[in-house]
């Protein structure tokens, strides 16, 4: 097997800028495709998918950043599902991402797009879940596996799945899952795959590892980049409150109700917080669940179908949790606490505007947050408004408050 590093023949081709295809037919789909995305409600290629579409169906190696909430699943699922041999039996494609929320997101979706191709199997492989469960997924002969790389390294040391004919690897939301330390696993595991695997990176940021993942494992590789603009900058009002303590939950029930908002998630950094917010919520009468890692899965599994499926309003997470959430009409984003990481803030607003709705954004402020938000707001360019609550849940301006993305 040739060596995975031959890096001088894989360095990045200059960043592309666009396709002329504003329709899934000048793509070249397929009528099975195309009659499953209608029904899951796309008309039209978003940007991202429109500009990698193409690459991808012409076997091109591809590094890909979009903003958060623009379709990138369809980006690559959509050519993944068009090339399988349905009548193999091998692993054709795998699908790699961070968290075990985003698998079985990803998974979904892919069947979702696979509904009128019976004979496609998908399996996703994840922690928490029953290895047993998860063995009997990989002895129906899956055409594509989407997992995390710790559980999937797992069962490769059990030989419950061999990797030696993938014809294509995706990374996932590639800055997070290299920023949460799985470089090592992801490295092995695309060890393990031939040297001509197509290997596809999408992400939000593009860092230092996850270019030098792109340097040793793909050839030349085509760099495409969606920016924040025009259609394709998610449509997000940014509002930050000077709120701490107690007042955060009263203000932000004043909200909900003056607003009258009934797809919201709130996010917290503790789990201890998540789950005390959440109680407290609920005692208040609120329609509401929460979700963090001291969950058993089958539990997450379930609170995130139910949040889906409308059956609550209200969703206190944690930032683990905000990759899985996938949710085209989430009215509001609540940042209970500031955000450790200026990325999770861009992460935990672009669960709202998604599809090109309009969404809301707001963050509580407490007295030692001012250096936090400015860092963000340096990071993010965000343009964020500062205005207070008053005692009927009305938003005002406040005086000379309003925060400019520094330029």
């Amino acid at each position: 097997m040739e060596p995975k590093n031959q890096v001088n023949e894989r360095l990045p081709e200059a960043v592309q800028t666009g396709s002329d295809a504003t329709t899934f037919e000048q793509l070249g789909v397929q009528p099975e495709t195309l009659r499953a995305l209608r029904k899951m409600g796309f008309s039209t290629p978003t940007p991202i998918q429109s500009r990698v579409m193409g690459p991808i169906m012409d076997g091109r190696d591809v590094i890909a950043k979009a903003p958060t909430g623009t379709g990138k699943t369809c980006a690559f699922g959509i050519p993944l599902i068009e090339s399988l041999n349905e009548e193999m039996k091998d692993v054709q494609a795998l699908i790699l991402c961070p968290t075990r929320e985003l698998c079985v997101q990803i998974a979904e979706d892919l069947r979702r797009l696979a509904m009128y191709r019976p004979a496609v199997r998908i399996a996703a492989i994840y922690g928490g879940q029953s290895m047993n469960t998860q063995v009997q997924a990989l002895q129906k002969h899956p055409h594509i596996v989407v997992a995390t790389p710790g559980r999937l390294l797992d069962h490769m040391s059990r030989r419950n799945i061999f990797i030696d004919n993938v014809y294509t690897a995706v990374l996932d939301e590639a800055d997070e899952m290299l920023r949460m330390g799985f470089i090592r696993d992801v490295r092995k595991i695309l060890d393990h795959t031939p040297a001509d695997t197509q290997v596809l990176m999408f992400s939000a940021t593009i860092s230092r590892d996850v270019m030098d993942v792109a340097w040793e494992y793909q050839r030349h590789a085509v760099q495409i980049e969606v920016q924040a603009e025009g259609e394709n900058r998610p449509h997000i009002r940014q509002i930050g409150i000077r709120s701490q303590g107690q007042q955060r939950l009263s203000d932000m029930e004043k909200i909900i109700d003056a607003l009258e908002l009934k797809r919201v998630i709130v996010f917290a950094n503790m789990k201890a917080t998540v789950r005390v917010l959440g109680e407290r919520l609920k005692r208040h009468g609120r329609s509401c669940d929460y979700l963090n890692g001291d969950l058993p899965q089958g539990q997450r599994n379930k609170v995130m179908a139910g949040f889906k499926k409308g059956s609550f309003e209200i969703l206190v997470a944690t930032d683990v949790a905000a990759r899985g959430i996938d949710v085209d009409d989430v009215e509001a984003v609540f940042n209970y606490d500031i955000p450790d990481e200026n990325e999770y803030y861009l992460h935990r607003i672009g669960r709202t505007g998604r599809a090109r709705r309009h969404g809301m954004a707001i963050t509580f402020i407490g007295e030692n947050d001012t250096f936090r938000m400015r860092d963000i707001r340096k990071y993010c360019r965000a343009d964020i408004q500062m205005m207070t609550v008053g005692e009927d849940g009305t938003l005002t301006e406040a005086e000379e408050e309003t925060e400019q993305a520094d330029s």
